[in-house]
Formats: structure tokens, sequence, C-alpha cells
């Protein structure tokens, strides 16, 4: 079982490097898109069919905006997972008034005891701008600041992108 955890802005290239990996290293395995996104107006709806439409048939999709450890648990043996994203979980979570630290620590110890091959999670790489100006946006920066140090510690490999250009920072 590898982890490998990918981080970079918005539009950086991050999920299109997740998903030539993870294809990359399917050697006939299942290829699982684990999304976090949820579908709450119509702009998000379409982009989540484009979304799917883009990966095609030869990907599995499994649904996970809150319930994130649960879906790493079911996933099988030869699995190829990609995690699609955790700053959209950390939305869920902060919305749904969850315990943050303790879900990362739930997530990560999913991630440990998975029977899948490989599991690629991604994230958007918020603290590298400007100091919010407002509580709930800064409480959104620090606690995906938190948990990106927790998961990256957790991974094999950590690889961040910008502009279309990976670079392994560990791993």
């Amino acid at each position: 079982m590898s982890l490998s955890f990918v981080l970079g802005g918005a539009r950086s290239g991050k999920s299109a490097y997740a998903l030539r990996l993870a294809e990359g290293l399917a050697d006939g395995g299942r290829l699982v898109m684990v999304a976090t996104a949820q579908a709450l107006d119509d702009e998000m709806a379409a982009r989540i069919a484009r979304h799917r439409a883009e990966r095609g048939e030869a990907w599995a999709t499994v649904e996970a905006p809150l319930a994130l450890e649960d879906a790493v648990r079911s996933l099988r043996p030869r699995d190829v997972a990609v995690v699609d994203c955790l700053t959209l979980w950390l939305s869920n979570l902060m919305a749904a008034e969850a315990d943050i630290a303790d879900r990362t620590e739930a997530l990560i110890a999913a991630l440990e005891a998975s029977p899948a091959d490989h599991v690629i999670l991604i994230s958007n790489e918020v603290g590298q701008g400007i100091v919010p100006d407002n509580a709930l946006a800064r409480r959104f920066r620090d606690e995906a600041g938190w948990m990106h140090q927790a998961v990256a510690g957790a991974c094999d490999r950590v690889v961040f992108v910008q502009a279309g250009l990976a670079q392994v920072v560990k791993g």
C-alpha cells in the first residue's frame, strides 16, 4: 500500500497529475474516484458531470462528502483510488461543525489500514496567499494547514503542482 499526497493551487494541474499517476499505477486493478464534492448548485452539478465524463467509464466513483474514512475503508485490494479533494471535505466538515482534528486522525488511520494498493489524495494549498480578512476564512486556512501537515506526514510521497508542473517534495 502506498499513499501519495498531491497539493497545489486552484487550476494548478494537480487533479490531472493525480489521475495520470493513478492510471499508471493501476496495472489491471480497479480505478476509484472518491469524490468529496456536493452538487449544491447548478454550476457544481455541471462541474461534477464534466469531471465524470472526462474520467470515463474506467473509473468507479464513490461519493464521500463527509464519510471519507468509511469510503477509504471500503476500498478493495488492487484498487488505485484518488481522493478529490481534502479541502472540499474540510469545508463539508466545517459546515457540519465536526471536530476536524479527530476526523483527520480517523482518516489517516483508515488510510493506513486500507487494503487498496495505492491511494492518492488531492488538496488545495491555501496557505500561501495573504491572511484572509475574516475569521471563517482564517479558520479554514489554519485547519487546512494542520490537516495538510498531518496527511503529508502519513504519506510516502508528497507532490506540489503549479502551472501543470509537478515537484516531488517527499518520497
